[in-house]
């Protein structure tokens, strides 16, 4: 195909709409995140542990949120979770009419993603628990695509848990895509993000699974309830499936104040912020722009 072709075909479907541009940047990326992180835990479960374990769980999510970001970080900011999404808009780096085009793609690609693991290993499903889909107990499998509290959770410690878990989450991505803190080197953001979600699951994740991420965990439960597990999945743990929806987004806001206070409102000024479009210095939504602007400010 001659460079005439390529043009030729570009100009016929590239997308000009920056909604959709990031839209479905945000979509195929929690996808990404759903179809492997999902799949790291049904290969553990279905395999009663011969083929995975805790560790590589955690280390296989990670690693799912790091080729998420790689995948849409370029176009969309490769957010792929409502809550980081919402605390973009209210600190001012994401305008607010965007909000529902990245939470409606993340939900849907969470879905998508999910109805995905469920296909690749239904076999496995199938043979795991002689064709019964169950939520609880010692054959459930439904804890593969969404969290669930321990025995000894409560609604209000769950709540506490997942206001803090987020809080933290979002407090440290802003960190690290702070061009005046410590600077993690261009290109290597995702990988930060990844040991960060590694280091929360350690850390955090005994009590609900550490999900900090409505969509990645209310699109696998409706996924759930539609495919055959009933709508027990949203009565298990004393109605636990509303607390990693809601608590999230209050923690994301929380970490995001919380960084800005403590830290980048006290970083000295620079010529560099005279930047009249405060947006364009945090979005990455083409790639023209980003050759504009990435050695002003550099994501």
């Amino acid at each position: 195909m001659n460079g005439k072709s390529k043009r030729t075909f570009k100009e016929k479907f590239a997308l000009k709409n920056s909604f959709i541009k990031e839209a479905l940047s945000e979509f195929l990326g929690t996808f990404v995140l759903i179809a492997l992180g999902c799949g790291c835990v049904a290969q553990d479960v279905l395999s009663r542990g011969a083929l995975g374990g805790a560790v590589t769980v955690y280390v296989g999510f990670a690693m799912a949120v790091t080729m998420a970001v790689y995948v849409s970080g370029g176009v969309s900011g490769g957010h792929i979770n409502p809550a980081v999404s919402l605390a973009m808009c209210a600190t001012g780096r994401l305008k607010w009419t965007k909000l529902p085009f990245y939470i409606l793609a993340q939900f849907l690609g969470a879905f998508v993603g999910a109805a995905a693991v469920f296909g690749v290993y239904y076999d496995a499903f199938m043979n795991y628990s002689g064709g019964e889909l169950i939520v609880t107990g010692s054959n459930a499998t439904a804890h593969i695509f969404a969290t669930y509290p321990a025995p000894h959770l409560s609604l209000i410690s769950g709540f506490a848990d997942q206001v803090m878990s987020t809080a933290l989450l979002v407090l440290i991505v802003f960190a690290i895509f702070d061009t005046k803190n410590m600077a993690v080197p261009k290109g290597l953001e995702p990988i930060a993000v990844g040991l960060l979600i590694l280091l929360l699951s350690c850390s955090l994740g005994m009590n609900s699974g550490c999900a900090m991420n409505p969509a990645r965990d209310l699109s696998p439960r409706i996924f759930t309830a539609i495919a055959g597990w009933g709508f027990e999945v949203f009565t298990a743990g004393n109605n636990w499936w509303w607390v990693p929806t809601v608590a999230p987004m209050m923690g994301g806001i929380i970490g995001a104040v919380t960084y800005i206070i403590f830290i980048e409102i006290h970083h000295p000024d620079s010529q560099l912020e005279d930047d009249p479009d405060m947006y364009e210095k945090y979005e990455l939504t083409s790639r023209e722009k980003e050759e504009r602007i990435c050695n002003q400010h550099p994501l």
